[in-house]
């Protein structure tokens, strides 16, 4: 039997764990231009098939990450890690065009379902609530550090192999995370485990109205994350081709410098809740990223370095809420239903992370297409409308509550 880690220790096994996980996350993306060409598809297709990834996650989470109410999340955890893996291989070597390819972008987001949630599980069950909200952040934040390092990864393979074999290189991070947990992270009962379903019960989370709001909050968040996440490389791609001087790196690159950057915003930004208040924090936040998103839209055509700057400027607003959210959930939820909150959590998050993609590529479709700049300017546009109305609502509850 495993020997229990200390907080510090389980959290840094944790958080590296689940940087060799999300190397499924980046491999669609980082080859998005490519296959688009390769299959004919317009930009809803080529949106489907990256929300086809969230998809999957949004079926498998109320039952993978509800599980661990009742056995311990470190199972759910591992099993999980080899069904990415699994997915990502699919993809790699049976996908050859639009419903093949979102077949096994939906196996890969089922196998992220029993991984992000219940990794954070593993961490609760096993940190005392003394240890703070700092171990949730670091956690949180790891999720964009992993697939910033799998887009650079994605494009130093691609120097050297073609994108099937460098998804099915990639496909090893699951499989080293999965063994990672196995090796050194301990055995844990969940507590009241004899009275938990396989299937969580969301009638009596939702009847928490914190819970409900960050729910609703972690929704339209992840609406603007992976909406911009699935195109990103695309849009890069795109101004590059229109700036006027050669950029200094490739858009694989670029982007992975644009999503490392943002992560400390993630940890600085719980930081910051816990000073002025969680609420009024992402309320700010969510209204500086939905009207930002415009400005990063509207920069194509642009030299490439102040593209770049403005889509890290964007970036870093889309990162500043997203700790504070989940660690108020983890908080806010009873600890007998923390599965159950947690899974609605995520059902809300990732299926909005389903819609999102296909949303921007049809915006994309309609406004004049991808060789269009006004016609990203109004794709981006759409990332941010769910954050500016949270963030009204929000300031409207306060106020009503005042």
């Amino acid at each position: 039997m495993n020997r229990p880690l200390g907080p510090g220790r389980l959290t840094l096994l944790m958080c590296s764990a689940e940087v060799l996980g999300m190397t499924s996350l980046a491999a669609y993306p980082s080859f998005l231009t490519e296959l688009s060409a390769l299959w004919s598809l317009t930009g809803a297709e080529a949106g489907f098939i990256g929300g086809a990834f969230f998809f999957g996650y949004m079926l498998a989470v109320p039952f993978l990450s509800g599980a661990t109410d009742r056995v311990d999340a470190r199972q759910v955890y591992i099993a999980s890690n080899l069904l990415m893996a699994l997915g990502m291989f699919g993809f790699a070597f049976a996908a050859s065009g639009l419903w093949t390819a979102a077949l096994f972008q939906a196996v890969s987001g089922a196998g992220l379902a029993g991984c992000y949630m219940p990794g954070l599980r593993i961490l609760a069950d096993r940190i005392p609530p003394s240890a703070g909200t700092r171990p949730i952040a670091f956690y949180t934040s790891s999720f964009g550090i992993g697939t910033s390092g799998a887009l650079l990864l994605a494009g130093v393979l691609d120097r050297v192999f073609d994108w099937h074999h460098t998804v099915a290189l990639m496909a090893t991070g699951p499989l080293l995370a999965a063994l990672l947990v196995w090796w050194r992270v301990s055995r844990v009962a969940p507590p009241a485990a004899h009275e938990a379903r396989w299937l969580p019960r969301f009638g009596p989370v939702l009847s928490h109205p914190r819970v409900r709001s960050l729910v609703a909050g972690y929704a339209v968040h992840c609406w603007e994350l992976f909406g911009l996440r699935s195109w990103l490389v695309a849009f890069i791609a795109f101004g590059w081709t229109r700036s006027a001087s050669p950029p200094a790196m490739t858009p694989t690159e670029a982007a992975a410098l644009v999503m490392l950057l943002g992560q400390p915003a993630s940890i600085l930004g719980n930081e910051m809740a816990g000073r002025v208040g969680r609420n009024r924090w992402i309320a700010g936040v969510m209204l500086a990223s939905g009207l930002s998103c415009w400005l990063a839209g509207a920069s194509a055509g642009s030299p490439w370095w102040w593209l770049l700057a403005l889509l890290c400027l964007y970036n870093i607003a889309v990162m500043a809420d997203s700790a504070s959210l989940t660690a108020g959930l983890v908080h806010a939820a009873p600890a007998a239903q923390r599965g159950a909150a947690m899974a609605l959590y995520s059902l809300g998050g990732f299926g909005a992370g389903f819609i999102a993609p296909l949303v921007f590529g049809a915006a994309l479709d309609a406004t004049g297409g991808a060789a269009d700049a006004d016609a990203w300017m109004f794709a981006f546009g759409t990332l941010g409308a769910g954050c500016l109305l949270w963030a009204l609502l929000s300031r409207g509850r306060a106020s009503s509550a005042g």
